[in-house]
């Protein structure tokens, strides 16, 4: 799937258990929860959304959306 540039716009979406809640140190890197890569933002947030409302009754438990096309080019704004 592709926005309406025609460019790939890939995010990933993980998350675990931080160290302390004050930065973003995971606890056990073994058990980081890759959640999956997602063809556009909207998609990502939804997939975010859900497990970080699954896990809501653990106060040290984060899940983050990275932008992967920003990584795979820098020069990428959008």
């Amino acid at each position: 799937m592709s926005n309406e540039t025609g460019k790939q716009l890939l995010h990933l979406v993980f998350g675990g258990e931080l160290v302390d809640l004050s930065g973003n140190e995971f606890r056990d890197l073994s058990q980081i929860d890759i959640v999956g890569v997602f063809p556009d933002y909207a998609s990502a947030y939804g997939a975010w959304k859900s497990r970080a409302q699954a896990t809501v009754d653990n106060a040290h438990m984060r899940y983050f959306i990275a932008h992967l096309h920003r990584l795979l080019d820098p020069s990428e704004t959008k």
